[in-house]
């Protein structure tokens, strides 16, 4: 009986370390086929949305969608059965982003429209910064994360700020033009500011009097000044950031990775790597 568990447990210890680790030749060679079974994915469904292709191919990509999507089943399944925490793995970024790779084709059956959200899919070829071991850009990718979660408050404040800005300049627009200007409403001259704010300009309402064109030239040139602020924000909440070099090593319990190269113990969740 002890033998059977010692065997069950090395048995989900091997696929751990194919499917989650990338420095062996099996998890490499797995990642990579998985990358290529989901790029071949994405492409079906976009080619699947072209009339043309749809009806000399239709039956054909069919087969290859729904043949990819059972694979990936079986792989998310298997995935479940190798960690410790299967709950924990499920509400991870990963796991819910395999979720939703297959979540849109089951769901087609009852909803068809929802068939083209197959292409979420394509972010699960995140994971090729493991299977190259680019732990350098894993590292970077760290660092962003750290310096926006750190100047979350900062952007707060600065988004706050610009919605009660874009609400006053509607406002004033909206009492300067009119309904005859085309500002029918509060709303929708607000809606006028963000688009000139942010410098998109789709043009579908504008100005004409004097008093308002001038306004508009105000918060044309106050757009560019306010594109700068989140950036800076982040930058400099970056620069305080620490880098440190870390490896593709993926904790077993928790199954989240950016450990340091001597890690013993999953930094996370206490697990030993």
């Amino acid at each position: 009986m002890e033998k059977s568990g010692d065997t069950k447990r090395g048995w989900r210890d091997v696929l751990f370390e194919v499917i989650f680790e990338a420095d062996t030749a099996a998890g490499k060679w797995f990642d990579v086929g998985l990358i290529v079974c989901i790029v071949a994915s994405v492409a079906v469904v976009m080619l699947e949305s072209m009339e043309q292709v749809q009806r000399s191919h239709g039956r054909l990509l069919n087969v290859l969608e729904w043949s990819l999507t059972v694979l990936f089943t079986i792989e998310y399944i298997l995935r479940l059965i190798c960690v410790n925490k299967a709950i924990r793995y499920a509400r991870s970024f990963f796991g819910i982003v395999d979720l939703l790779a297959i979540a849109p084709a089951y769901i087609s059956i009852l909803l068809p429209g929802s068939h083209s959200l197959i292409v979420i899919r394509l972010l699960r070829v995140l994971r090729i910064f493991r299977v190259m071991k680019l732990g350098r850009c894993v590292g970077e990718a760290n660092v962003l994360m750290r310096g926006l979660v750190a100047s979350r408050r900062k952007i707060f404040v600065f988004l706050f700020t610009v919605l009660t800005l874009v609400t006053i300049i509607g406002a004033i627009m909206y009492a300067i033009e009119g309904r005859d200007g085309g500002f029918t409403s509060i709303p929708r001259s607000v809606y006028w500011a963000i688009v000139t704010l942010t410098t998109v300009g789709y043009g579908d309402i504008s100005p004409t009097t004097g008093a308002g064109q001038f306004l508009a030239s105000l918060v044309m040139i106050l757009g560019y000044s306010i594109i700068a602020v989140p950036a800076g924000i982040v930058t400099v909440e970056m620069s305080r950031a620490g880098d440190k070099e870390i490896t593709s090593k993926t904790c077993p319990g928790c199954t989240q990775q950016g450990h340091d190269e001597n890690a013993v113990y999953c930094k996370f969740c206490g697990t030993k790597l």
